[in-house]
Protein backbone atom coordinates (compact mmCIF):
# COMPACT_ATOMS: atom_id res chain seq x y z
CA UNK A 1 0.00 0.00 0.00
CA UNK A 2 0.94 3.47 -0.68
CA UNK A 3 0.63 4.46 2.88
CA UNK A 4 3.64 2.39 3.86
CA UNK A 5 5.78 4.98 2.85
CA UNK A 6 5.61 6.69 5.88
CA UNK A 7 6.85 3.90 7.51
CA UNK A 8 10.31 5.86 7.11
CA UNK A 9 12.60 7.36 9.50
CA UNK A 10 12.93 10.24 7.58
CA UNK A 11 9.39 10.78 6.68
CA UNK A 12 9.29 10.85 11.03
CA UNK A 13 11.90 13.05 10.97
CA UNK A 14 9.94 15.46 8.48
CA UNK A 15 6.74 14.87 10.80
CA UNK A 16 8.97 15.76 14.62
CA UNK A 17 10.33 19.04 12.38
CA UNK A 18 6.85 20.15 11.08
CA UNK A 19 5.75 19.44 14.59
CA UNK A 20 8.14 21.25 16.40
CA UNK A 21 8.56 24.65 14.52
CA UNK A 22 5.24 25.21 14.97
CA UNK A 23 4.73 24.33 18.07
CA UNK A 24 7.49 26.70 19.37
CA UNK A 25 6.28 29.61 16.33
CA UNK A 26 2.59 29.09 18.09
CA UNK A 27 2.78 28.77 21.68
CA UNK A 28 6.20 29.81 22.99
CA UNK A 29 7.14 32.82 20.58
CA UNK A 30 4.25 34.68 19.32
CA UNK A 31 2.57 34.06 22.72
CA UNK A 32 5.85 35.96 24.07
CA UNK A 33 5.61 38.50 21.95
CA UNK A 34 2.28 39.10 20.66
CA UNK A 35 0.37 37.17 22.84
CA UNK A 36 -2.06 34.88 21.21
CA UNK A 37 -5.36 36.62 22.44
CA UNK A 38 -3.96 39.78 20.90
CA UNK A 39 -5.30 40.36 17.06
CA UNK A 40 -1.55 40.78 15.93
CA UNK A 41 -0.71 37.47 17.42
CA UNK A 42 -4.28 36.06 16.53
CA UNK A 43 -3.34 37.43 12.66
CA UNK A 44 0.23 35.76 12.74
CA UNK A 45 -0.87 31.90 13.87
CA UNK A 46 -3.58 32.27 11.02
CA UNK A 47 -0.62 32.66 8.65
CA UNK A 48 1.18 30.46 9.50
CA UNK A 49 -1.45 28.29 10.03
CA UNK A 50 -2.07 28.60 6.84
CA UNK A 51 1.13 28.12 5.08
CA UNK A 52 2.04 25.04 7.36
CA UNK A 53 -1.28 23.60 6.33
CA UNK A 54 -0.83 24.00 2.93
CA UNK A 55 2.65 22.58 3.10
CA UNK A 56 1.89 19.02 4.94
CA UNK A 57 -0.45 18.90 2.62
CA UNK A 58 1.85 19.10 -0.11
CA UNK A 59 3.87 16.60 1.76
CA UNK A 60 1.80 14.13 1.97
CA UNK A 61 0.76 14.25 -1.97
CA UNK A 62 4.60 14.33 -2.60
CA UNK A 63 4.95 10.82 -0.81
CA UNK A 64 1.29 9.28 -2.12
CA UNK A 65 2.02 10.00 -5.80
CA UNK A 66 3.60 8.04 -8.18
CA UNK A 67 6.19 9.98 -9.82
CA UNK A 68 5.24 8.07 -13.15
CA UNK A 69 6.30 4.85 -14.68
CA UNK A 70 6.84 4.08 -18.21
CA UNK A 71 4.01 1.94 -19.76
CA UNK A 72 4.45 -1.32 -20.38
CA UNK A 73 3.35 -0.59 -24.42
CA UNK A 74 5.85 2.13 -24.95
CA UNK A 75 8.23 2.24 -27.88
CA UNK A 76 9.74 4.98 -29.62
CA UNK A 77 9.17 6.05 -33.02
CA UNK A 78 10.51 3.75 -35.94
CA UNK A 79 13.33 6.54 -36.91
CA UNK A 80 14.15 6.51 -33.32
CA UNK A 81 14.60 2.83 -33.19
CA UNK A 82 18.26 2.61 -34.24
CA UNK A 83 19.32 5.45 -31.71
CA UNK A 84 19.54 3.32 -28.50
CA UNK A 85 22.54 5.12 -27.59
CA UNK A 86 22.37 7.40 -24.64
CA UNK A 87 25.12 9.66 -26.44
CA UNK A 88 23.45 9.49 -29.74
CA UNK A 89 20.57 12.25 -30.82
CA UNK A 90 17.92 11.73 -32.67
CA UNK A 91 16.34 14.77 -35.71
CA UNK A 92 14.79 16.42 -32.69
CA UNK A 93 17.71 16.70 -30.25
CA UNK A 94 16.25 14.30 -28.15
CA UNK A 95 17.53 10.69 -26.94
CA UNK A 96 16.01 7.33 -27.42
CA UNK A 97 16.69 5.13 -24.74
CA UNK A 98 17.13 1.73 -23.53
CA UNK A 99 17.18 0.50 -19.83
CA UNK A 100 19.02 -2.29 -19.59
CA UNK A 101 17.78 -2.81 -15.71
CA UNK A 102 14.26 -2.79 -16.69
CA UNK A 103 15.41 -4.48 -20.44
CA UNK A 104 12.73 -2.17 -22.08
CA UNK A 105 12.36 1.66 -24.04
CA UNK A 106 12.16 4.49 -21.93
CA UNK A 107 10.25 7.78 -22.82
CA UNK A 108 12.84 10.88 -23.44
CA UNK A 109 13.51 12.69 -19.96
CA UNK A 110 12.88 9.48 -18.25
CA UNK A 111 15.73 7.39 -15.96
CA UNK A 112 16.20 4.44 -13.92
CA UNK A 113 16.15 4.89 -10.13
CA UNK A 114 18.06 2.81 -8.51
CA UNK A 115 15.86 2.72 -5.09
CA UNK A 116 12.93 2.79 -6.80
CA UNK A 117 14.54 -0.30 -9.21
CA UNK A 118 12.24 0.98 -12.29
CA UNK A 119 12.57 3.83 -14.58
CA UNK A 120 10.60 7.28 -13.62
CA UNK A 121 8.88 9.72 -16.40
CA UNK A 122 10.82 12.89 -15.94
CA UNK A 123 12.85 11.90 -13.27
CA UNK A 124 14.08 14.87 -10.95
CA UNK A 125 15.87 12.77 -8.52
CA UNK A 126 15.31 10.26 -5.45
CA UNK A 127 14.04 12.36 -2.44
CA UNK A 128 15.13 10.69 0.84
CA UNK A 129 13.03 13.08 2.68
CA UNK A 130 9.72 11.89 0.99
CA UNK A 131 10.76 8.63 0.74
CA UNK A 132 9.68 8.60 -2.98
CA UNK A 133 11.31 9.66 -6.27
CA UNK A 134 10.29 13.13 -7.52
CA UNK A 135 9.32 12.62 -10.78
CA UNK A 136 6.59 13.56 -13.65
CA UNK A 137 3.42 13.23 -11.73
CA UNK A 138 4.44 14.54 -8.24
CA UNK A 139 7.01 17.20 -9.00
CA UNK A 140 4.47 20.49 -8.46
CA UNK A 141 3.57 18.99 -5.10
CA UNK A 142 7.34 18.54 -4.28
CA UNK A 143 8.08 21.93 -5.50
CA UNK A 144 4.92 23.29 -3.73
CA UNK A 145 6.60 21.86 -0.54
CA UNK A 146 9.50 23.49 -0.90
CA UNK A 147 7.71 27.09 -1.28
CA UNK A 148 5.10 26.48 1.51
CA UNK A 149 7.92 25.22 3.83
CA UNK A 150 10.14 28.35 3.06
CA UNK A 151 7.41 30.47 3.58
CA UNK A 152 6.72 29.06 7.15
CA UNK A 153 10.23 28.82 7.91
CA UNK A 154 10.65 32.66 7.11
CA UNK A 155 7.78 33.83 9.11
CA UNK A 156 8.78 31.67 11.96
CA UNK A 157 12.01 33.20 11.87
CA UNK A 158 10.98 37.03 11.83
CA UNK A 159 8.45 36.14 14.99
CA UNK A 160 11.59 34.09 16.72
CA UNK A 161 14.16 37.11 16.20
CA UNK A 162 11.44 39.52 16.59
CA UNK A 163 10.41 37.98 20.19
CA UNK A 164 14.13 37.79 21.22
CA UNK A 165 14.83 41.02 20.52
CA UNK A 166 11.84 42.89 22.50
CA UNK A 167 12.67 40.67 25.33
CA UNK A 168 14.50 42.06 28.58
CA UNK A 169 17.03 39.47 29.39
CA UNK A 170 18.23 41.45 32.12
CA UNK A 171 15.51 40.80 34.33
CA UNK A 172 13.68 37.52 32.41
CA UNK A 173 16.10 35.85 30.93
CA UNK A 174 18.05 32.44 32.64
CA UNK A 175 20.71 30.97 31.02
CA UNK A 176 19.01 27.84 29.84
CA UNK A 177 16.60 30.18 28.44
CA UNK A 178 19.10 32.11 26.46
CA UNK A 179 20.61 28.92 25.19
CA UNK A 180 16.73 28.08 24.44
CA UNK A 181 16.11 31.19 22.12
CA UNK A 182 19.41 31.41 20.47
CA UNK A 183 19.26 27.54 19.53
CA UNK A 184 15.73 28.07 17.83
CA UNK A 185 17.13 31.26 16.08
CA UNK A 186 20.43 29.27 15.01
CA UNK A 187 18.02 26.74 13.69
CA UNK A 188 15.21 28.42 11.92
CA UNK A 189 17.81 31.07 10.16
CA UNK A 190 19.38 27.46 8.73
CA UNK A 191 16.47 26.17 8.16
CA UNK A 192 14.78 29.09 5.88
CA UNK A 193 18.73 29.38 4.22
CA UNK A 194 18.62 26.02 3.21
CA UNK A 195 14.72 26.00 2.09
CA UNK A 196 15.64 29.34 0.29
CA UNK A 197 18.28 28.12 -1.61
CA UNK A 198 16.61 25.18 -3.20
CA UNK A 199 13.72 26.64 -3.59
CA UNK A 200 15.56 29.24 -5.85
CA UNK A 201 17.24 25.79 -7.08
CA UNK A 202 13.80 24.70 -8.29
CA UNK A 203 12.94 27.98 -9.79
CA UNK A 204 15.95 28.23 -12.01
CA UNK A 205 15.21 24.27 -13.79
CA UNK A 206 11.68 25.10 -13.99
CA UNK A 207 11.92 28.34 -15.61
CA UNK A 208 14.41 26.20 -18.25
CA UNK A 209 12.55 23.55 -17.95
CA UNK A 210 15.11 21.14 -16.33
CA UNK A 211 15.05 18.72 -14.26
CA UNK A 212 18.30 17.70 -11.74
CA UNK A 213 19.37 15.03 -13.77
CA UNK A 214 19.25 17.32 -17.09
CA UNK A 215 21.01 20.29 -15.83
CA UNK A 216 24.33 17.91 -15.44
CA UNK A 217 23.81 16.31 -18.18
CA UNK A 218 23.81 19.31 -19.75
CA UNK A 219 27.05 20.49 -18.73
CA UNK A 220 28.52 17.39 -20.10
CA UNK A 221 26.86 18.16 -23.40
CA UNK A 222 27.66 21.56 -23.64
CA UNK A 223 31.25 20.86 -22.83
CA UNK A 224 31.35 18.30 -25.66
CA UNK A 225 29.24 20.76 -28.15
CA UNK A 226 31.84 23.60 -27.39
CA UNK A 227 34.44 21.00 -27.87
CA UNK A 228 33.39 20.38 -31.42
CA UNK A 229 32.93 24.25 -32.35
CA UNK A 230 28.89 23.77 -31.92
CA UNK A 231 26.37 25.55 -29.48
CA UNK A 232 24.12 24.04 -27.00
CA UNK A 233 20.67 24.53 -26.11
CA UNK A 234 18.37 22.16 -23.81
CA UNK A 235 15.98 20.97 -26.33
CA UNK A 236 12.84 21.18 -23.55
CA UNK A 237 14.08 24.90 -22.95
CA UNK A 238 10.58 26.69 -25.05
CA UNK A 239 10.48 30.14 -23.16
CA UNK A 240 10.25 31.27 -19.72
CA UNK A 241 6.67 31.36 -19.37
CA UNK A 242 5.87 28.59 -21.57
CA UNK A 243 8.18 26.36 -19.22
CA UNK A 244 6.56 27.06 -16.21
CA UNK A 245 3.10 26.24 -17.98
CA UNK A 246 4.22 23.24 -18.70
CA UNK A 247 5.17 22.28 -14.94
CA UNK A 248 2.70 24.14 -13.14
CA UNK A 249 -0.34 24.64 -15.30
CA UNK A 250 -1.73 27.53 -18.20
CA UNK A 251 -4.24 28.78 -15.07
CA UNK A 252 -1.97 30.43 -12.71
CA UNK A 253 -4.80 30.94 -9.63
CA UNK A 254 -3.77 26.82 -9.61
CA UNK A 255 0.03 27.42 -9.56
CA UNK A 256 0.14 26.92 -5.89
CA UNK A 257 -2.60 24.10 -5.82
CA UNK A 258 -0.59 20.44 -5.59
CA UNK A 259 -3.05 18.43 -6.55
CA UNK A 260 -4.16 20.74 -9.74
CA UNK A 261 -2.12 18.65 -12.48
CA UNK A 262 -4.99 18.49 -15.18
CA UNK A 263 -2.76 19.70 -17.33
CA UNK A 264 -0.07 16.82 -17.81
CA UNK A 265 -0.70 14.71 -20.47
CA UNK A 266 1.16 10.74 -20.68
CA UNK A 267 4.89 12.13 -19.67
CA UNK A 268 6.29 10.41 -22.94
CA UNK A 269 6.58 12.94 -25.21
CA UNK A 270 7.36 16.72 -24.61
CA UNK A 271 7.20 19.67 -26.63
CA UNK A 272 10.91 20.78 -27.61
CA UNK A 273 12.58 24.21 -29.18
CA UNK A 274 12.82 22.41 -32.73
CA UNK A 275 9.38 21.59 -32.90
CA UNK A 276 8.42 25.05 -31.91
CA UNK A 277 10.76 26.95 -34.48
CA UNK A 278 9.60 24.23 -37.23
Amino acid sequence: MEYQKFLSIPIFAVFFLMGFVYYITFFIFTEDWLGLQSSAGSLNIIIFTFLASLCLFSFIVGVLTDPGHVPSSYLPDVEDCSSVSDQEPNKNGVQSKYCDKCAAYKPPRAHHCRVCRRCILRMDHHCLWINNCVGYWNYKAFFNLILYATMGSIHSTVIVISCSCQKDWNYSGTTPLKIFYLACGVMMLALSATLGTLLGWHIYLITRNMTTIEYYEGIRAAWLANKSGLSYRHPFDLSVYKNITLVLGPNILRWLWPTSISHLKDGVSFPTSRDSSS
